[in-house]
């Protein structure tokens, strides 16, 4: 049986997920990047710029604007790494914990009525193989 390759299929998935996604970010008002970050940095333990970059996949240049727009949204903190002055540590302050927590819970309902399409019996199976692959 003839298939997409799995790129293809990944990418028109991905297109519709932020297709689902933009609405809510909007009515937040935040950017696709603005949430990749606050996701980034909501499992609560300080890190650095370029940690964070790397671990979002994002050019470190490229994120100084959204980290200067969360930083002055009061949304994170960006503070002189006292082992390394040259480093920034980044965080959550509260009102970014309570964004990511607000945007992150539609998003989950927007995936839950999603994932609905799939049978029961496969929604668990997805998400499983989903990780594995891109772990």
């Amino acid at each position: 049986m003839a298939r997409d390759d799995l790129g293809a299929l990944a990418a028109r998935l991905g297109r519709r997920l932020i297709a689902m996604e933009q609405p809510i970010l909007a009515r937040h008002g935040v950017s696709m990047w603005a949430y990749v970050v606050l996701n980034g940095l909501a499992g609560g333990e300080v890190r650095t710029q370029a940690a964070l970059a790397t671990s979002i996949g994002a050019d470190k240049t490229r994120l100084i604007p959204v980290l200067d727009d969360l930083q002055d949204r009061g949304l994170i903190t960006r503070e002189p790494d006292p082992g390394d002055r040259r480093a920034r540590l980044l965080g959550l302050t509260g009102s970014g914990r309570e964004l990511h927590r607000a945007v992150q819970a539609e998003i989950r309902d927007a995936e839950d009525r999603l994932m609905a399409e799939l049978p029961a019996s496969d929604r668990d199976a997805f998400l499983r193989t989903l990780s594995a692959l891109a772990g």
